[in-house]
């Protein structure tokens, strides 16, 4: 059965289909959420503290969900639907199906609402299996999230009822809701995701068998060998034999292990590089001309991780160095879940041609050519981003390293490395529960904000907050808005903070402080001050990539290496965000 409509959606469902709307109602929409396409209003709390069961409100903008359709970008699956009225089909964004003109589209929050005016499932994308918010999405939902941390790495040398604890069901409920969505059981998927890893091993390294298998997470030689004949029709050796270069590339590396990371060209290395040391947390990261390294803790596992680029590549780099990820030995039964959150922190599975062509259009041209391929630093920890985000919540993005570096210097544990200037873990979110309020306060970290560091850290322990790939984006708000709302007591409204919290910690590619003075000076530059709001609002759903363009155009005006962030005097951007105003 559908689930009725609010109010809001009710007015954007009228709206697409070019009925007439009241103005009251248009007012309602644009006072629903500061983003006007899609933003996550946080769910009112029950009496017994969890989130209230109604979904969250949706805004829509036409142009915006075409983009987001055209990228066809995964991050954009499930927060809506969008219906071919020549056809009488709706699909997801994802969907791999031709694109159709824009005046013969039609754009729905939900499922339901797209069939209820009247449109059918697409038999390709398969609507159903979209990751939904509604009550009538769980085991979707479910599902998507299993999938993700499964991926990662979750039933290595764990069982399915672990698992099940994590998302708060049963074993027989997990099994059921992977095997109805993605046609395969847990275990069935797990092991298509050890065999990929385990050819990649085979092929770029110089690993014996009984390690491949082990850093691959299978728990018995022989039951290795047997699937990796039985699916690939091959015998594990035969492809060590064809890969001799692999080997020699391998050997040089000593203990550590050394993989390829691929990437859609083009890709700014140098700018990346600048942009993650600028964040970069003293002895727990390290950046320099060679690439970027950092201290990892996965589990009980521990050691350090790095990207370069690789040094048996050959003639010049089309379109971007090729990298590869060094990984210490002590790391090695946690491969799995390395290589995502790499990849999330390097922004590696972007689109870059697709970004830029957008934001050339939208004005960016000039910056867009001077440094093509952009990529926006996502998260490697989400834990750690959430205490960043909380951090710049009352101080300069410049100075947060400094106290996170203090963080991690009275309550991370040391590790013994090579790498002299990484001598700390960044403290998990379990110790820091642990910690009184009252010392976190005496670090400094920003006033009042002892009391929200403990109160997260002890969601995230406890499982009550879930953020990073696969968490419930309004979920997560929600928990975070409840926690935040007597913690912080100043700056912007805890909504607002535990909306930026959630997108940063997920890598959200749209997400853009609009309240930041620099980047409101580096906009009004780019284009006539009458136009600026409405020039920002065209660079969605990509604004992330469009604030870090700016970020390095106030950056090539300051002295030295320009890493400092733009720190105008307040008289200056008086001047200027009245300009704009």
């Amino acid at each position: 059965m559908a689930r009725r409509l609010g109010p809001v959606d009710a007015s954007v469902h009228a709206w697409l289909l070019g009925e007439p709307v009241p103005d009251s109602k248009l007012r309602l929409l644009s006072k629903t959420s500061a983003d006007p396409m899609i933003s996550f209003s946080a769910r009112p709390m029950s009496e017994s503290g969890n989130p209230a069961r109604s979904a969250p409100e949706l805004t829509l903008d036409r142009e915006f969900c075409r983009r987001a359709c055209d990228a066809r970008d995964a991050r954009f699956d499930g927060l809506f639907f969008i219906a071919i009225v020549t056809t009488g089909i709706y699909c997801r964004p994802v969907c791999p199906a031709r694109r159709v003109p824009l005046h013969r589209c039609r754009f729905f929050p939900t499922a339901a609402a797209s069939e209820e005016a009247g449109f059918r499932p697409c038999m390709r994308c398969r609507p159903e299996l979209a990751p939904g918010r509604a009550t009538v999405d769980a085991v979707p939902r479910l599902a998507a999230m299993a999938s993700v941390r499964i991926a990662e790495g979750a039933l290595n040398g764990r069982s399915i009822d672990e698992l099940a604890t994590e998302f708060g069901v049963c074993a027989r409920q997990l099994r059921r809701a992977v095997k109805h969505e993605l046609g395969v059981t847990p275990t069935e998927l797990a092991q298509t995701h050890r065999l990929l890893l385990a050819k990649q091993l085979l092929t770029d390294t110089r690993m014996t068998v009984s390690r491949v298998a082990f850093a691959s997470g299978f728990q018995s030689l022989r039951r290795f060998n047997a699937l990796f004949r039985q699916r690939y029709r091959i015998n594990p050796l035969a492809l060590r034999r064809r890969r001799a270069g692999a080997a020699e590339a391998s050997a040089a590396a000593g203990d550590d292990l050394l993989l390829r990371l691929s990437y859609r060209p083009p890709l700014a290395w140098d700018e990346l590089l600048r942009a993650l040391r600028q964040r970069a947390i003293p002895g727990v990261e390290q950046v320099d001309a060679t690439g970027y390294r950092r201290t990892v803790r996965i589990g009980a596992d521990t050691g350090i991780v790095g990207v370069e680029v690789r040094s048996d590549s050959r003639g010049p780099a089309v379109g971007g160095p090729p990298l590869q990820l060094r990984i210490s030995a002590t790391l090695l039964p946690s491969v799995m879940a390395l290589l995502p959150r790499t990849r999330a922190l390097l922004d590696l599975d972007a689109e870059p041609e697709l970004i830029d062509a957008h934001l050339r259009k939208a004005g960016l041209a000039p910056l867009v050519d001077r440094r093509p391929g952009l990529r926006v630093p996502g998260s490697f920890d989400a834990f750690e981003t959430a205490l960043r985000v909380l951090l710049e919540h009352t101080d300069e993005a410049h100075a947060v390293p400094r106290k996170l570096a203090r963080l991690a210097e009275h309550w991370g544990e040391p590790i013994a490395s090579a790498e002299s200037p990484l001598a700390r873990l960044f403290p998990t979110a379990s110790r820091l529960a642990e910690v009184d309020a009252g010392s976190i306060e005496a670090q400094n970290p920003g006033e009042g904000l002892g009391e929200a560091i403990v109160a997260i850290s002890r969601l995230i322990a406890t499982g009550r907050l879930r953020l990073g790939p696969g968490a419930d984006p309004a979920l997560a708000i929600a928990v975070l808005d409840e926690c935040l709302r007597a913690a912080v007591r100043s700056g912007p409204s805890t909504p607002a903070l535990a909306e930026t919290i959630a997108r940063r910690a997920m890598s959200w590619p749209d997400s853009f402080d609009d309240k930041d003075e620099s980047l409101a000076i580096e906009a009004t530059a780019c284009v006539s001050s009458e136009s600026t709001q409405r020039t920002i609002e065209s660079w969605r759903p990509w604004r992330a990539y469009a604030g870090l363009h700016l970020w390095f155009a106030a950056a090539d005006r300051l002295p030295g290496d320009g890493v400092e962030p733009i720190r105008e005097t307040r008289e200056a951007n008086s001047e200027a965000l009245a300009a704009i105003s």
